[in-house]
């Protein structure tokens, strides 16, 4: 068996999609039959350290287009012609490798590969451009529209992360359910791992860490709502600061802001470009995760938090609860005194939080190990 994946994702993005497609191969790789050969497509090498993250064994290797690795900083038109090869090119490199079936990671299937005979699967991870377009660019929301229509109708088998991706995947695209597998995102273990007394000091001095403080990790954009988090910090002991760890965007302006206008700079942290060998220390020395999305297709800085010990306050209205379970606190997006309350009922020292941390592990073992890649190996054992 000789399985193609779409690996641009896991040499180029360090959080979500790329964690997802990293983790998902490292498990294949410990569990696959012999003989079985994932084959990792990518249009360039990307960063090293992502792409170190990836297993070394025998039954994995890099393809890169026309079988030699582009530079690791390429220009503008190799960028292009990386994506032209991913979306078009790939197909005739997948036959002429033998590929039997390619699965796309990343919710997107080269164009004409269903006409190939090549078995594909695809993961899709969220529809929220369809969901809340108001967060994209108009014609980025047609571009991905046309990409998804054209992805269900080239996929033999479609894997959602949630069940609440799996609802919007019926209903924006038709889709019947017999077609959908729903397999829940897989998480590594690295954060279960306590940190070094060596480690934990080296970040707190390297990032000014104040005593007590509360967490959030994900890009500082509208729709993942940090300034609801911020805004309820203003009912939290005046001991308590927020540390906002994720990529800048013109959102981050209005959460600074508003720390500045309430005079609670110095409670409101806010560190980008941190790399991924800290946020076990990180996560490990707050007190609460605080993940205030309004909608996400999973969200794995949930398990993340869970995984480093902390009680977890997040929001209604997508599939949080399912990344979370139910021992966790949610709220509405809008309600800063339910998030507020939320917080003050996680920090050390509330009643019942030890017993929500634990009930929280033991609900996230299932997106633990290799159960998920058993389950995504089946799908493919029934299309060959």
């Amino acid at each position: 068996m000789k399985i193609g994946f779409d690996a641009k994702r896991i040499v180029r993005n360090a959080t979500g999609l790329g964690s997802y497609a990293r983790t998902l191969v490292n498990d294949l790789s410990a569990i696959a039959p012999d003989g079985c050969q994932l084959c990792l497509y990518a249009p360039d090498e990307g960063r090293d350290e992502l792409r170190n993250m990836v297993t070394t064994a025998e039954n994995v290797q890099f393809v890169y287009p026309h079988s030699s690795a582009t530079t690791q900083h390429p220009s503008l038109i190799n960028r292009l012609r990386g994506t032209l090869w991913r979306t078009h090119g790939i197909v005739k490199q997948l036959q002429q490798d033998g590929i039997q079936l390619y699965h796309g990671l990343s919710g997107e299937l080269p164009v004409g590969i269903k006409k190939s005979g090549i078995k594909t699967v695809v993961t899709i991870h969220d529809l929220i451009f369809l969901r809340h377009p108001e967060y994209y660019k108009w014609l980025d929301t047609k571009f991905y529209t046309w990409k998804f229509r054209k992805t269900i109708a080239e996929a033999d088998r479609i894997i959602a992360i949630s069940e609440c991706t799996k609802r919007d995947i019926m209903f924006y695209g038709g889709v019947k359910s017999e077609k959908i597998d729903l397999i829940y995102q897989s998480c590594g273990t690295r954060f279960k791992q306590p940190s070094t007394d060596e480690e934990r000091k080296s970040v707190r001095e390297k990032y000014h860490l104040p005593d007590r403080y509360i967490i959030n990790v994900g890009s500082i954009e509208e729709r993942k709502n940090v300034l609801l988090a911020v805004k309820a910090l203003r009912y939290v002991p005046e001991d308590v600061s927020l540390v906002i760890v994720g990529r800048r965007t013109p959102y981050t302006e209005r959460v600074e802001q508003y720390a500045r206008e309430h005079n609670m700079e110095h409670r409101v942290r806010i560190f980008h470009g941190v790399p991924f060998a800290d946020l076990p220390a990180l996560y490990q020395q707050a007190e609460v995760c605080v993940y205030p999305s309004r909608y996400e297709g999973f969200g794995i800085p949930i398990i993340e938090a869970i995984q480093s010990g902390l009680p977890v306050v997040a929001c209604t209205g997508s599939c949080l609860m399912e990344a979370g379970g139910n021992a966790n606190i949610y709220v509405d997006p809008d309600d800063v005194s339910g998030m507020a309350e939320g917080i003050c009922q996680s920090l050390k020292g509330a009643d019942g939080r030890e017993e929500r941390i634990a009930k929280s592990r033991q609900y996230i073992q299932r997106f633990e190990g290799n159960n998920v890649a058993e389950q995504v190996l089946n799908v493919y054992r029934k299309l060959l």
